[in-house]
């Protein structure tokens, strides 16, 4: 009669089968505990990602020397701006003073993207910082004239409820929206982002700041360039820079 053989009372009789290793050969289990599971793409867009640290005196995207933009223009005159009076005029489109002193240290652009490609690496470099008080240089969107009371009353209160979530203003970039869908675009866009987690919001309002530099910074050049046909004149008002203008 055959020799019965115990089963260790502590593993289950369906426990899957683990792979061998030999004397002179170790064969990685695919049952190994110590391998941090994969993670999906979906979870890492959840998370906030915390923006580089970048020094000073890195690198934003390379220019194209040579002839830089057409005299008269607004690019032109931002480039011969007194470095202090761009720094200035930079931080009234990002309220990061690390921005605006990289972004007016990198001149002269070329053209108006190599502009606004500079504009949007610094963006992605700030660090928290730098997000922290670019955040609290922010007033939150507003709705333009016209818009029906109710929506000013919703928008009053969940703008209300969004600051005292996250902190900071509620930031978005509604370029490219026509002027009459961007009352429903804000309001529905504050109450979706009430739902997010703190992480995940500033994570948001990072990228919609730096679409928002990108728009006060076209805006900054037209202004400069209509100055500049009045006559040059370096002593820029806040209402040349559009200082953090509403940008429903």
């Amino acid at each position: 009669m055959a020799a019965s053989v115990a089963l260790p009372s502590s593993r289950p009789l369906h426990t899957p089968a683990r792979v061998i290793l030999s004397a002179h050969l170790r064969v990685k289990s695919p049952y190994r505990r110590d391998t941090p599971p994969r993670r999906s793409l979906a979870w890492r867009h959840t998370r906030a990602t915390p923006p580089r640290r970048t020094p000073l005196s890195s690198h934003l995207p390379a220019q194209v020397r040579g002839p830089v933009s057409a005299p008269g223009t607004g690019l032109t005159h931002f480039n011969t701006l007194p470095p202090d009076v761009a720094r200035t005029a930079l931080t009234h489109c990002c309220g990061s003073r690390r921005w605006a002193q990289r972004m007016a240290a990198h001149r002269p652009y070329p053209d108006t993207a190599s502009l606004l490609a500079a504009a949007d690496e610094a963006a992605y470099d700030m660090s928290q910082g730098d997000l922290t008080e670019a955040l609290a240089r922010e007033s939150s969107a507003e709705l333009g004239r016209g818009a029906p009371y109710s929506a000013l009353l919703a928008l009053d209160a969940a703008r209300a409820e969004y600051e005292r979530t996250f902190g900071h203003a509620f930031v978005i970039c509604l370029d490219g929206h026509p002027p009459e869908e961007r009352v429903d675009q804000l309001l529905a866009a504050i109450r979706r982002r009430l739902a997010h987690e703190v992480d995940e919001e500033r994570s948001i309002a990072a990228d919609e700041l730096r679409m928002v530099a990108r728009s006060r910074l076209t805006r900054l050049l037209a202004r400069l360039a209509d100055a500049h046909r009045d006559g040059p004149d370096d002593g820029l008002s806040e209402a040349d820079f559009g200082l953090f203008a509403p940008v429903g």
